[in-house]
């Protein structure tokens, strides 16, 4: 029997749009509103959905346009039961019960005139390594045209947006500032505040969300892994961080971007969010995007944290810790997101964090742990150290033996300016 799978797709589109739109009229916010919820007695009697389930907000914006998105692997959402048992032959899943359904493929099935696709770091289906070269490119199944958004080409240039009438990015954060999405979304702002062109942010939950903690980034050391003045942990969503790189007025020459948030519906920040796909290679799961923020430092030492295994930022280990003082080991090797691990193929000694619990702040004690028993103290630091951290006084701290306690009194000035910034921007609770 031969299968329609074009009508297929539309009635499956059809009925999703169905299921998923929300009662509530006024589910957009833009750079000047303020929250714009859904009103009810009690939260838990509502149905969450990302900004990319909160349909009805965004698919006239883009009806009779010609459409660009900046999007990957995790821009996503699961589908309801009856549209598995109608569509699991196009969609096919691990989850059972539930499939993700992508942005891309459900616009289209809307007959929204997608033009092209933007892929940041780790590409369009998220399987690059961290900070590999990515090419331009088209997409197998779709034939739209991908632009690389990383290496050379961190900007959209003019050329690229050649075509396009609005904008939407939809990608997964997970709160920290040296993730470099969110660098991505402010290049992506830029270029079309440069070419007038619309934004749509479709908004995702901050699996972090609740935790505002770090040193500030200071201006002279901004890089792709930090770009403003915000702490290693913002507690912010995506489209929170945008609302603010427009108020500070961020963007080259205080241009600013026109902006539109499509929320998630009936969210908080304190809200448990488990992701339904990897953000990239290297975090693997709840643990490790926990943990990611605390153990990213390791990046800038003579540390593995743990690319190579199967348990990405969830154990660190290097062979200049002595395996008295540490009794878990592990070999890292070539696989999945890491062609070349650090310490590729050495004995590394160190600790698993798979089982501790969940964490609440910035963790410094396994950095503090980890250069006090390295040997030679003056191998420990790699300059990609001070990018990560944002400043050059925290590399000092640890180098002076100021202890955990001490080093975070130096940063409550700062952060509790910031939450003073953040407050401004905040469309949740």
């Amino acid at each position: 029997m031969k299968i329609d799978f074009k009508n297929t797709f539309l009635f499956i589109s059809t009925l999703l749009i169905l299921v998923g739109c929300s009662t509530t009229k006024n589910n957009l916010v833009s750079n000047t509103d303020k929250t714009t919820l859904p009103s009810s007695t009690n939260i838990k009697d509502r149905k969450f959905k990302t900004g990319a389930e909160n349909f009805e907000s965004y698919l006239p914006l883009l009806k009779d346009k010609r459409v660009g998105i900046v999007t990957n692997q995790t821009g996503v959402f699961k589908s309801t039961p009856i549209i598995e048992h109608r569509s699991s032959s196009l969609y096919p899943s691990e989850n059972k019960g539930s499939i993700n359904i992508s942005i891309v493929d459900y616009l289209l099935g809307q007959n929204i005139n997608l033009q092209k696709i933007y892929a940041p770091e780790h590409g369009f289906r998220g399987t690059a390594d961290a900070g590999e070269l990515i090419v331009d490119g088209k997409d197998t199944k779709t034939n739209l045209p991908i632009i690389s958004l990383y290496g050379n080409n961190k900007k959209p240039k003019p050329e690229q947006l050649e075509g396009i009438d609005i904008l939407v990015f939809d990608l997964q954060d997970v709160g920290a500032r040296f993730y470099t999405y969110i660098s991505s979304l402010h290049y992506v702002m830029e270029a079309c505040a440069e070419n007038n062109i619309p934004l749509l942010v479709l908004d995702r939950p901050n699996p972090n969300g609740t935790i505002i903690d770090g040193p500030i980034l200071e201006k002279e050391h901004t890089s792709f892994v930090g770009m403003h003045e915000i702490p290693v942990l913002h507690g912010m969503t995506i489209g929170e961080y945008a609302k603010m790189i427009n108020g500070e007025k961020w963007l080259i020459d205080s241009l600013q971007c026109n902006l539109t948030i499509i929320p998630c519906l009936n969210y908080s920040h304190d809200m448990k969010y488990s992701l339904p796909v990897k953000p990239s290679p290297n975090l693997p799961n709840d643990q490790s995007i926990n943990l990611y923020a605390s153990l990213c430092f390791f990046e800038g030492t003579n540390v593995s944290l743990g690319r190579g295994t199967e348990k990405q930022f969830q154990i660190y280990g290097s062979p200049f810790l002595p395996e008295s003082e540490f009794d878990f080991s592990f070999t890292p090797k070539p696989n999945f997101g890491a062609k070349d691990p650090v310490h590729n193929g050495n004995l590394c000694f160190g600790e698993d964090l798979t089982e501790i619990r969940k964490v609440h702040r910035l963790e410094l004690k396994w950095l503090l742990k980890a250069y006090e028993n390295t040997a030679d103290k003056t191998v420990f630091f790699t300059d990609f150290f001070t990018k990560l951290a944002g400043t050059k006084k925290l590399r000092e701290q640890i180098e002076a033996g100021m202890t955990e306690k001490e080093i975070r009194k130096t940063w409550q000035e700062g952060l509790e300016q910031f939450k003073k910034v953040r407050k401004k921007y905040l469309i949740y609770e």
